[in-house]
């Protein structure tokens, strides 16, 4: 393959500034509603004694996720050797900081007491998952910043794929760790299972590489340099693949729990009866985030489209999310059985046995989207200052092993 060049883009365009407002826009908005959060208490917000996690939990975990799988084209270039990804990775490294942080502000502020955060920090219980999530993030922060400072200095290159290879272990532990948050609460019946590991790998996968593809796409669009079809195609395909692994591990979740009968009452809820879980689900899981982009990457009609390839990738995000809520607020608003086949007489204020209700409220929609201003305004900022962007991914200017 040819000699690929770096280069800093001039930021002199309306889409640079645009992007520049537009984020710190939303930032503000999300510092104002954690403003009024901390202010007045969460009463403001959806979230209540049944449901502790809300929205803000939905976007935090998606840009976490996202930030664990995007760092995978990197992975790919310097873990497997395959050169093709080669001008690909300081993007990738990139996109895995500014995303991390974006999900871990979003977390922060929707703490209610950010400056607890110092206890948290400080006090660990090793017991806790959620104390192993918080050396998890910090690590991954300090893994990935290194691993772009041998990507980027040439006299470090021979570190290189030693670095990439703790990257790409240390990515494994940390979306197992956040899968795991949910495969140990037993109190439960929506989560306490191994599968969601897993689930949550594949998961980071398909919406790393989503975002990738977005980022690359616009980027390209903005600075109008030289992308070509050579570049797109295996990335297209990959994130195919990744979509069908997100479902395999899905139906597999399913399965289990309906092949137990005391988890028959939320399979019920989620599949059929569960209201907006039960549209969230199949429509904008099933149908948006899985059936239409394999229809759009893979049907002869689409697949050399690049509007159709954006879409795809735009659809596997809305996708995405739409699984994590299901998964992470309607598993709250299934009430939970205390006393399985046993019937209770009163079950007061804090057990009901009819679903729980959640609205997310615009205090808490406002706070969720500024973790994705956060991680885009960095970017931006980023790719202003260092040389992240190749100068041309033209097939005239690749190889023939490159293109094929």
């Amino acid at each position: 393959m040819k000699k690929v060049t770096f280069y800093v883009i001039e930021g002199k365009s309306f889409a640079f500034y645009g992007g520049i407002i537009v984020s710190v826009f939303f930032i503000l908005l999300g510092l104002f509603a954690a403003y009024n959060m901390e202010h007045h208490g969460h009463i403001i917000t959806g979230m209540n004694n049944q449901i502790v996690w809300g929205i803000p939990h939905v976007f935090a975990i998606f840009l976490i996720l996202a930030a664990s799988g995007v760092l995978n084209v990197a992975s790919i270039s310097s873990v497997f050797r395959k050169i093709f990804y080669n001008p690909l990775a300081r993007l990738s490294a990139l996109l895995a900081i500014t995303l991390l942080i974006g999900g871990l502000s979003v977390l922060v502020l929707d703490l209610g007491r950010p400056d607890r955060l110092v206890v948290a920090m400080t006090s660990y219980n090793f017991k806790s998952i959620f104390a192993w999530n918080i050396i998890l993030y910090n690590g991954f922060l300090l893994i990935c910043v290194v691993y772009l400072w041998f990507m980027m200095q040439r006299s470090m290159q021979r570190y290189y794929p030693t670095a990439g290879l703790i990257a790409f272990t240390w990515r494994l532990i940390l979306t197992t760790g956040t899968g795991s948050i949910f495969g140990f609460l037993v109190a439960k019946e929506a989560y306490q299972t191994a599968i969601m590991a897993p689930l949550f790998i594949a998961l980071s996968l398909s919406l790393g590489l989503a975002i990738f593809l977005l980022v690359l796409l616009i980027d390209y669009w903005e600075t109008h340099c030289s992308l070509g079809d050579g570049i797109l195609t295996r990335p297209k395909k990959l994130l195919g693949v990744f979509i069908v692994g997100v479902f395999y591990f899905v139906l597999v979740y399913h399965l289990t729990h309906l092949y137990f009968t005391g988890r028959h009452g939320i399979e019920y809820f989620v599949l059929a009866g569960g209201g907006v879980y039960t549209v969230l689900f199949w429509a904008g899981y099933v149908f948006l985030g899985t059936i239409l982009p394999l229809l759009l990457l893979y049907h002869d009609r689409f697949t050399n489209n690049r509007i159709s390839i954006a879409v795809a990738a735009l659809l596997t995000i809305v996708g995405g999310i739409s699984l994590l809520y299901v998964i992470i607020i309607g598993g709250q608003a299934y009430p939970i059985d205390i006393f399985p086949g046993k019937e209770i007489i009163d079950y007061g204020a804090m057990h009901s046995s009819t679903m729980y209700s959640y609205t997310p409220s615009i205090w808490e929609i406002m706070l969720g989207v500024s973790g994705i201003a956060i991680a885009s305004f960095l970017t931006v900022v980023a790719v202003r200052i260092l040389p992240f962007i190749p100068r041309s991914l033209s097939d005239t200017d690749l190889d023939e092993t490159f293109k094929h």
